[in-house]
């Protein structure tokens, strides 16, 4: 009896090592499955939340119209770490911060961007670790 648990223990913990390189594929994406380089957008609005989770960050900000109507966009940021490396820290952005993200449009019509520069209220502009892979490479060249 306890060679047979023994055998069933083993083939549970196989198919669910087998099962996680597929859980990660499935919740992570191309930068072009998602995002249309061809469409660059700009917004400017207040700080609603911040979310440091993997594999991408989100930032979620409320953005004034000209109408005064307020619309909710989330944005896309790099993983944590890569968000730390580049001067991020979990108090760069309290929540209520009024910040300009530049970034690329989702293809899918929702109100969500891929961030590429986050520019804060002092002036200060901190590359937010796109997954773009153009903006990545012209990032590099840029140092």
């Amino acid at each position: 009896m306890s060679r047979r648990f023994s055998a069933v223990a083993v083939a549970a913990v196989c198919g669910v090592l087998l099962l996680v390189p597929a859980v990660n594929a499935w919740a992570h994406h191309s930068f072009a499955s998602e995002y249309d380089a061809d469409r660059p957008a700009k917004l400017q609005g207040t700080v609603k939340k911040i979310e440091w989770i993997n594999p991408h960050s989100w930032i979620t900000i409320d953005v004034k119209g000209a109408d005064g109507t307020v619309q909710t966009w989330e944005i896309e940021a790099g993983a944590p770490n890569a968000m730390f490396r580049r001067g991020f820290n979990k108090d760069s952005l309290p929540l209520g911060t009024e910040i300009v993200v530049t970034g690329y449009l989702a293809k899918n019509g929702l109100r969500r961007i891929n961030g590429r520069d986050l520019t804060l209220p002092d002036g200060r502009k901190l590359f937010m670790a796109t997954s773009n892979p153009f903006e990545a490479d012209s990032e590099k060249k840029d140092k």
